[in-house]
């Protein structure tokens, strides 16, 4: 199983200058929980906005530069290639992005796992559409923003239509 992981605004939105836009520390908490021990698997720009390897995790980065080095990292050139490798020591690898990634990993994902942010935010990076007769909604939590956390957000997941 492949699972796209992803929190997302109302208008799509997942970032600005290669950062998140909004806090959400209960999303930062599920999403340490629910990926902890799992493969990652995420675009080099991404991973330069996480500064560091994320702990507990195999992390596996995808670029076009060959030349490529980030210490505690396996490099890969490609999505399949990346997907390839998670695949030899995990059976549920995790997509973290970007944006181009989603794109990309869409038609190989099996399960979507979203959170969404309650708010329209300026961005310039997006998820993509959700094809909504492609997948199909498994489970939703709604929570009210809170001291902590500024938006109203929802955790939901996603799973592939039977074909």
């Amino acid at each position: 199983m492949i699972t796209i992981i992803a929190a997302i605004a109302n208008n799509n939105a997942l970032g600005k200058n290669n950062q998140l836009i909004w806090h959400l520390p209960s999303d930062l908490k599920r999403f340490k929980k629910v990926t902890s021990g799992h493969c990652v698997i995420m675009g080099r720009k991404t991973f330069e906005s996480l500064g560091k390897p994320l702990p507990n995790r195999t992390n596996i980065i995808i670029t076009r530069n060959t030349a490529y080095k980030a210490e505690g990292c396996l490099i890969t050139n490609s999505l399949n290639e990346a997907i390839e490798l998670a695949k030899k020591e995990d059976n549920n690898p995790y997509i973290l992005g970007g944006a181009e990634i989603y794109k990309q990993s869409l038609k190989f994902a099996d399960k979507l796992d979203l959170t969404f942010v309650h708010h329209t935010f300026e961005a310039d990076a997006f998820f993509p559409e959700i094809d909504l007769t492609i997948w199909k909604q498994k489970s939703r939590e709604d929570f009210k923003a809170d001291e902590k956390n500024k938006y109203d957000y929802s955790f939901v997941t996603y799973t592939k239509k039977e074909v």
